[in-house]
């Protein structure tokens, strides 16, 4: 993207009609999410040709990968926070410099956490309490997941980066091309198909891994030859703690918040191993956790698929609020922030009365299961009705997070999983003994953590900037 085309957009963003230009930024984040959500739909389709079990390797090995990924994903809103406010503020050369630090921090970062991933893999899923079944699909899935996360995290880095000079639609061509090339391997490596040994679940996580190199490599390879508005060189890159420092300054809150909850995110796969257990016990279906689990692994895939669209407008929101608030335009980027909240809950209100119609064919398309199919009633009965206050959990986080006030994201996000999902997915679940109460506490921490985000944001303490505080 050119220096002409930066300016330009930088004028729709702090000038331009809101809507419009939330809708042009947001389209091609949408794309790219659903994107991403395609590629784990991929995998749970592939695997549900082989059973229930299989399926469940890449649910349980989501959580983790996540916990570690998320411990460096902070330092990438920082970076993004930067970088945008610096492109705001009309300051290539630093926003060129920081983006150069960031990539070079996360390299490092990533290469440790592949290593500790690999070699700490069975211990977590072991706390997870992953059914005796399951365990030795989602240690191979998980282990080899864990040896391509530098590549993943270079490819997140190079999303962001993009993102923040308000250049949307480079990383969908690179995403989809990823995307395709897992489709077209998740079979062949799975089922074996013509010179392709049968690797089963090993085979799904090889393809993930494979696609995510290529685009990864092609996303370097754009960054270091300047073809993409930010041109990264050797000398931008060098490591350098005045840097790190004020990324890492901005961006621990958000790592506390996001590992926290994606350390969350391992705890609930626990709760819903225990509660599928008692239920089973109470009612005498012997390894009814292995219904209660494939179960919330495909509620997840779709709700993912329903969140691409109201995450890419709380992503796009997020670039027009950190450029406004880098520029001082205060009540805009307030604007900005209501009006990305009433699409989302618009949209995710959409989804969730169509999720409801279609429950049956829906889930019978990935595993033509009787348990599975009848435990997803619940779903729709006590969780469904949520999406669309998540919807304005996740708009709020993005605003927080875009304007630098990454402690704020990382308390709502605490509040949401630690004091309300997880205790009121396990004390309900458990009082019930029924797995209709640990769906019923899912939904309620939707609700409630919304409303207490909404009413933080209404105080508008987030209204100050960044970069004027790191000079």
């Amino acid at each position: 993207m050119s220096r002409e085309k930066i300016e330009a957009n930088r004028e729709k963003i702090l000038n331009g009609p809101i809507v419009p230009t939330l809708l042009v930024l947001a389209y091609p984040i949408i794309i790219n999410q659903l994107v991403h959500v395609l590629y784990n739909l991929t995998d749970t389709f592939w695997l549900g040709k082989l059973g229930r079990i299989e399926l469940s390797a890449p649910g349980t090995a989501w959580p983790l990968v996540w916990f570690l990924m998320s411990i460096g994903s902070g330092f990438v809103v920082a970076g993004f926070a930067f970088v945008s406010q610096y492109i705001g503020a009309g300051d290539y050369e630093k926003a060129n410099r920081y983006a150069g630090a960031l990539y070079s921090l996360l390299l490092i970062f990533a290469t440790g956490m592949s290593i500790f991933g690999i070699v700490l893999a069975p211990y977590f899923l072991r706390f997870m309490k992953v059914s005796e079944t399951i365990f030795p699909y989602a240690l191979t899935y998980t282990r080899i997941i864990f040896a391509g996360i530098p590549f993943s995290f270079t490819l997140f880095a190079f999303n962001f980066l993009l993102r923040a000079i308000g250049d949307t639609k480079t990383p969908v061509k690179i995403n989809i091309g990823t995307i395709i090339l897992n489709i077209i391997l998740d079979p062949f490596f799975i089922f074996g198909w013509g010179p392709f040994p049968r690797l089963g679940v090993a085979g799904a996580a090889i393809a993930t891994m494979l696609s995510n190199s290529v685009g990864s490599l092609i996303g370097g390879y754009l960054l270091f030859t300047g073809k993409v508005g930010i041109h990264l060189t050797l000398e931008n890159l060098k490591p350098d703690l005045k840097f790190y420092s004020r990324i890492f300054r901005v961006g621990l809150p958000s790592s506390i918040g996001d590992s926290t909850s994606a350390l969350g995110f391992v705890v609930l796969t626990r709760v819903i191993f225990t509660v599928g257990r008692i239920y089973g016990e109470a009612h005498g279906i012997k390894g009814y956790e292995d219904v209660a689990f494939p179960t919330y692994s495909i509620t997840n895939r779709l709700t993912n698929f329903m969140f691409a669209f109201s995450d890419g407008i709380s992503m796009a929101m997020g670039t027009m609020v950190g450029q406004n608030i880098g520029a001082r335009k205060y009540e805009r980027a307030k604007e900005i922030a209501e009006k990305a909240m009433l699409i989302n809950f618009t949209i995710l209100s959409i989804g969730t009365l169509l999720f409801a119609i279609f429950r049956v064919p829906i889930f019978k398309f990935f595993v033509n299961d009787p348990m599975v199919i009848a435990e997803s009633k619940k779903v729709v009965m006590y969780f469904s009705a949520s999406l669309p206050f998540f919807g304005i959990f996740s708009a709020v986080n993005q605003v927080f997070n875009s304007a630098g006030h990454t402690k704020k994201s990382m308390v709502l996000g605490i509040i949401r999983l630690w004091i309300l999902r997880i205790p009121l997915s396990y004390w309900l679940g458990v009082a019930m003994k029924d797995t209709a109460g640990m769906w019923l506490g899912m939904g309620l921490s939707n609700v409630i953590g919304a409303l207490i985000g909404l009413a933080w944001f209404l105080k508008g303490s987030w209204l100050r900037g960044v970069i004027e505080e790191h000079h």
